[in-house]
């Protein structure tokens, strides 16, 4: 498995999480009741949970969350709520005891775990026949009003800012049945975002492919890095808000009563 580095330790970096990623995790709520069947949870874990986001939107189906990131620089971020807790623990290294969730969920993240280690954690922490639910999304690099944005967004901005080592994001039967879990199924969605030229930006720069250019190496400045995008995106927005197109997949898991 290759090595990755942890991007997501910066305080700058949290900040532009917490103001600039779109809030898009009620798809994936609704997504989680239709499946399971289950419109309230009792305990829920949201693995990864970054600046909170995927948290809050727990809290719509789940009485109590119990949130954890190895970044306290994200967890500093996040909305305090009545029912979260956020905890600074290793996806592969959860600091609780076993069979005590009901649903657990990774949003944007199981890329960035060792996937073995994180699936016997999984498995180790939820009750039996409880649900891991393991999800992403990202930005298509589409604008709906001028197609040939597409252009800057898969030739010239990937030159400038190469996408960082990761591990798969794909979840697939053989990667996981070792681990005691079952496939139940995997479902796409999309979403729209309607942004204007600052706001695409601040997202932009909030890719691992910008972090990594400018807190990773420090080969760059982040004004730097704002500007170079902003002069390549500006010629497409003319003063106006677009639509920008998003989208990712869900694949819900079961675990099984022993590995």
């Amino acid at each position: 498995m290759k090595q990755v580095t942890n991007l997501f330790v910066n305080r700058s970096v949290a900040q532009r999480y917490a103001s600039a990623r779109p809030y898009f995790h009620p798809i994936v709520i609704q997504s989680i009741i239709s499946v399971t069947g289950v419109s309230r949870f009792s305990r829920a874990l949201d693995i990864a949970c970054g600046t909170g986001q995927s948290s809050i939107a727990l809290v719509e189906i789940s009485d109590d969350v119990d949130a954890i990131d190895l970044s306290i620089e994200m967890l500093t971020e996040a909305k305090p709520h009545p029912q979260i807790r956020y905890h600074i623990s290793r996806a592969e290294a959860i600091a609780f005891p076993q069979n005590v969730f009901d649903i657990a969920t990774v949003g944007l993240a199981f890329h960035w775990f060792n996937q073995s280690e994180f699936l016997s954690e999984a498995h180790r922490v939820l009750k039996a026949d409880a649900w891991l639910v393991i999800y992403t999304s990202g930005f298509f690099g589409e604008m709906a009003e001028d197609s040939t944005f597409r252009e800057w967004a898969k030739g010239i901005y990937p030159k400038q800012f190469p996408t960082p080592p990761r591990h798969s994001t794909s979840v697939s039967l053989h990667s996981i049945e070792q681990f005691g879990f079952t496939l139940h199924s995997t479902e796409e969605f999309t979403h729209d975002e309607t942004m204007d030229a600052e706001q695409l930006v601040e997202y932009l720069l909030t890719q691992t492919n910008t972090i990594a250019a400018v807190e990773g190496n420090n080969s760059l400045s982040l004004a730097a890095a704002k500007s170079w995008i902003r002069v390549g995106i500006d010629p497409f927005f003319s003063g106006k808000r677009r639509t920008m197109k998003f989208g990712g997949s869900i694949s819900f898991l079961r675990r099984k009563d022993s590995a």
